[in-house]
């Protein structure tokens, strides 16, 4: 039974819902910055960057590793739609060594390529960064 004014938080990726937990807070990185959710928060509805999604649980802060979609609060419950959703507790070596090949692998000056590998090198730095907090 959830806490009174808990938050419901559901993340769903393309290939199954990774997470339906009840939280205190929740904060995820949107496309223009961190956005911050306690219980009764007004109606929101955002796009996702590429970060980190941080939840307290128990006294216990949780994070994962999100890659864009879209974001929306109601009626006490976050749901979150992304493209890939990794708690930072499964984030390899072979995670960060897949985000470095895909770098690697976007050569050339095309503005299509210039935009694509600068947003792989954010997966990547973000990955690393959430890799170290393990």
């Amino acid at each position: 039974m959830p806490a009174p004014r808990a938050i419901r938080l559901i993340v769903v990726t393309p290939e199954q819902q990774v997470l339906d937990e009840y939280t205190s807070s929740v904060v995820f990185s949107a496309h223009d910055g961190e956005v911050g959710i306690l219980p009764l928060r007004a109606p929101l509805l955002c796009e996702l960057g590429v970060g980190q999604l941080r939840y307290q649980t128990g006294g216990t802060t949780r994070r994962l590793y999100i890659e864009g979609g879209f974001a929306e609060v109601m009626n006490n419950t976050v749901t979150v739609l992304t493209q890939r959703a990794l708690p930072v507790d499964q984030i390899t070596p072979q995670t960060i060594a897949e985000a470095e090949a895909a770098v690697a692998s976007l050569v050339g000056s095309e503005p299509g390529t210039v935009s694509s590998r600068r947003e792989a090198q954010e997966r990547l730095r973000v990955l690393r960064r959430l890799r170290a907090m393990v």
